[in-house]
């Protein structure tokens, strides 16, 4: 009868750990799509900071968020301070 080997749990995580360390500095493209009614490349050129953009989004609207191009979550938009930021709501 040949012999089984069973990997403890302990050593699962600490693999598990050391994988996602190596993966923590791959790059990637981080995506949030908010269509905007109307919206042309003459308004993309003239945007300048602290610029205001007419939506068709709800402030509460879940807006789909992907990384490298593969919808990952849906997301709302937040005020974090002087920041905009994204908070997940759903994962896919």
């Amino acid at each position: 009868m040949a012999s089984t080997s069973i990997t403890p749990p302990a050593q699962i995580v600490s693999d598990s750990a050391t994988l996602w360390t190596a993966a923590q500095n791959l790059p990637c493209h981080l995506g949030v799509e908010m269509p905007a009614a109307g919206f042309t490349v003459r308004d993309l050129l003239q945007l300048e900071p602290n610029s205001l953009l007419a939506t068709t989004c709800l402030q509460s609207s879940n807006v789909p968020l992907s990384v490298n191009g593969r919808l990952l979550a849906w997301a709302e938009f937040e005020v974090f301070g002087n920041k905009l930021a994204v908070r997940l709501t759903e994962l896919v």
